[in-house]
């Protein structure tokens, strides 16, 4: 067998089954790839005229198939058969194709079901849309399972809210590509997105927030609606896990019952992003009533085992202020407010088990002592899982580094996806059986409804393919293939997919003067014309060579279709390519280009991982650099973001001095500014400080930190960032 899975991996995407007729499928290319297949020369036509029947465990699916593939039932043996074996596991499955029809054995429904979806990628793309007459389909036999028992999907409609039908419409597209968990997060700072009867003012207030313009969005799912959906899945064998969010992220919660807060308020639903410090009061009983009473109906709702309370990004700031919550701590004996958020945990956990429902939390929940029975969701990388899994409690992977599928493409593309593996090595084979799987997860603060295909699509094809097919089957070059064989049924889907990786970005050094500016794309066969300062657009085919101030504007195609645009400028000045000298080094996570950064000519975006930004976190920035000549400058530019919602705040000044011998230094110039920190948003703003001529040598830049977050941000009394980009002189 290992024999023919080789076979099947080398020739999978290229085998033709050479026929004129018009209706034959020509080639296979399945995505996750089975575990075990074997192709054989004969053939079957799939016509209308034939029948579906099978053992009545598998009655929903047999109606299911019956429906995709316009066909009747029959209650005699049909072409198409579900049959009923022993000792499979929940979703192993036999397909097999003979030229005298369908065979379907399974344990369990869902078995039956990973089938039927394996058969429906096998069809061809026009079938979608369009079920045909006498499809000529290839004769084989597969047999499969999964590697993970959870292979989930976070989808985010507390942010952006996502109508029911676009909700259902991703139930089916998990369920074509094997995933088995939806994971539904439905409530958050910016919206209540649940009925719940014995709080209407939930949906009332909760589910709808103002924005800028004076204008109300929002939405929320009914229950009627919920029941709808949740039935929907069920059909698809989708697990469907809610997320309520608590302690934190519950502003929309307190907006509608502001006495569960630790003061009296009044809130409103927040309309940006970030972690805010107003949560429930973990002091007040009546804080656990109402949500026991919302958990209620929540399990009402969804059948499923698990209900995610989420317990991320808490700030204790209201606790540690709060007389009543200190007196429950004091009562409890519990040392910190890290120890109050886990008696939170732990109290909910109880209230779920005794309902016989599993709670899970994102990797926080480890904070304080973990709760006994908790599903570990690790997030802020593996090391929440690991800990999790070594202290024998199951663990959901879903770090940032690969799963975050809101991420833009130059942090996490299709093959960092790919290269994802849930088990890692730091644990023990005893201990990676407590590693149930992961998840992609799909925030929305950024990404609206009709952003989320193009972010979703085609990277939760790599991460089904990592979750189901075993590991020593894995290949990317060979999953690539199948992908682009793949997107003609995306498109028969209407699946508005986004790039495989950035189709275009850049490599760009400077010497004596001049800028190397390579274009380059990771993605084959994407062409390239790019524009200087908008002179119209060339071929590219070499690297450019700019000596001065440039704009560079390219366009990608593929496949003879747009793919892509790239536009960045390089900047010249007198301190390009020179050598800084750091005070204080700058933060590991935020290096941009090492110790050139701040004058290789590049700025960044408003995108502060893009690479090009150096962060300081509580530090000033204070660099030196030499002119390497004596130099006449009047003039010195900084760049610096502010974005306080992610805690990085404006320098309070940028100074400038000058020395001719590198030890005496004397003041130049300062730059301040009277933006408010409260300002919402993200944006630049650059010190542009102007003094008269002076000739140096040497020349030091210095920042002032903000210092800490003030009493009225989420994060009080946290340290501030600074980033900055590029020091210009002239």
């Amino acid at each position: 067998m290992k024999n023919i899975n080789l076979i099947f991996i080398l020739f999978l995407s290229c085998i033709l089954f050479s026929c004129n007729q018009e209706n034959k499928v020509e080639e296979i290319h399945l995505i996750p790839l089975p575990n075990k297949l074997e192709l054989n020369e004969k053939e079957f036509n799939l016509s209308q005229d034939i029948f579906v029947s099978g053992d009545e465990i598998f009655e929903n699916e047999l109606d299911y198939l019956s429906r995709i593939l316009s066909i009747s039932k029959s209650d005699n043996d049909g072409e198409i058969q579900i049959e009923k074996v022993s000792d499979y596991s929940d979703e192993e499955f036999d397909l097999s194709i003979n030229e005298n029809g369908i065979i379907i054995k399974a344990t369990y429904p869902q078995g039956a079901m990973r089938a039927i979806q394996t058969l429906r990628q096998i069809l061809p793309p026009n079938f979608e849309a369009n079920p045909i007459q006498n499809v000529i389909l290839p004769t084989l036999a597969i047999h499969d399972s999964p590697r993970f028992p959870w292979r989930g999907m976070l989808l985010d409609c507390s942010r952006h809210f996502m109508e029911k039908e676009f909700v259902k419409r991703y139930i089916d597209l998990l369920a074509l590509h094997k995933m088995n968990t939806l994971h539904w997060h439905i409530t958050d700072d910016q919206g209540w997105r649940i009925e719940i009867k014995q709080y209407p003012k939930l949906t009332e207030v909760g589910a709808w927030r103002t924005l800028k313009d004076g204008s109300r969005y929002g939405g929320y799912y009914s229950q009627e609606d919920i029941r709808e959906i949740v039935a929907y899945a069920q059909e698809r064998h989708i697990n469907i896990v809610p997320e309520i969010e608590m302690p934190g992220h519950c502003t929309a919660a307190l907006a509608a019952y502001p006495e569960l807060a630790c003061t009296d308020g009044p809130f409103e639903v927040e309309t940006d992003w970030g972690v805010f410090k107003d949560i429930y009061c973990v002091g007040k009983d009546t804080v656990f009533v109402f949500l026991e009473n919302v958990l209620d109906e929540v399990m009402e709702l969804f059948p499923s085992p698990y209900i995610h309370i989420g317990g991320d990004e808490v700030p204790k700031f209201r606790w540690e202020q709060s007389d009543i919550c200190q007196a429950l701590k004091k009562r409890e004996g519990l040392e910190d407010e890290h120890e109050l958020q886990s008696y939170f945990i732990k109290r909910i956990e109880k209230y779920l088990n005794d309902h016989n429902r599993q709670l899970i939390g994102w990797d926080e929940i480890l904070e304080g002592g973990l709760a006994p029975s908790a599903i570990v969701q690790s997030w802020r990388g593996m090391d929440g899982g690991i800990h999790a899994a070594q202290t024998g409690h199951y663990a959901i992977m879903s770090p940032t580094s690969h799963c975050y599928f809101d991420y833009d493409l130059d942090a996490i593309d299709m093959r960092k996806v790919y290269a994802f593996d849930p088990i890692p090595e730091e644990l023990t084979a005893e201990q990676a059986q407590f590693i149930l799987g992961g998840e992609c997860n799909m925030w929305s603060e950024r990404a609206p409804r009709e952003l989320v295909d193009s972010k979703v699509f085609p990277r939760i094809l790599a991460i089904s393919e990592i979750f189901w097919t075993n590991k020593d089957l894995q290949d990317y070059d060979h999953f690539y293939q199948r992908v682009q064989n793949h997107y003609t049924r995306l498109d028969a889907l209407g699946v508005n997919y986004g790039f495989e990786a950035v189709p275009i970005s850049s490599n760009v050094t400077f010497k004596d003067g001049i800028f190397n500016y390579e274009l380059v794309s990771t993605i084959p066969d994407v062409h390239i014309k790019y524009s200087l300062d908008g002179k119209g657009y060339e071929r590219y085919t070499k690297a450019l060579q700019l000596d001065k101030t440039t704009r560079i504007t390219a366009v990608g195609t593929k496949n003879n279709k747009p793919y892509g645009e790239y536009q960045q400028t390089v900047y010249q000045s007198l301190s390009t390519g020179k050598k800084v000298t750091y005070t204080d080094i700058f933060h590991e996570n935020y290096p941009s280009s090492g110790e050139m950064a701040l004058t290789d000519g590049l700025k960044g975006t408003s995108k502060f991982r893009d690479g090009f930004w150096q962060g300081f976190f509580g530090d000033d920035m204070e660099v030196s650099m030499d002119l390497e000549e004596p130099t006449t400058i009047q003039q010195v530019k900084l760049g610096a973001y502010q974005y306080n919602l992610s805690w990085i705040m404006l320098p309070l000044w940028v100074e400038v001095q000058g020395s001719v011998d590198g030890e005496q230094y004397e003041f130049l110039g300062k730059g301040t500014h009277d933006i408010s920190p409260k300002k919402e948003g993200q944006f630049f703003h650059e010190f542009d400080i102007q003094f008269p001529q002076k000739e140096i040598r040497y020349l030091k830049v210095k920042a002032k930190n903000f210092g800490t977050m003030p009493e009225w941000h989420p994060a009080s009394g946290a340290d501030a960032w600074l980033f900055v980009d590029e020091i210009q002189v002239h």
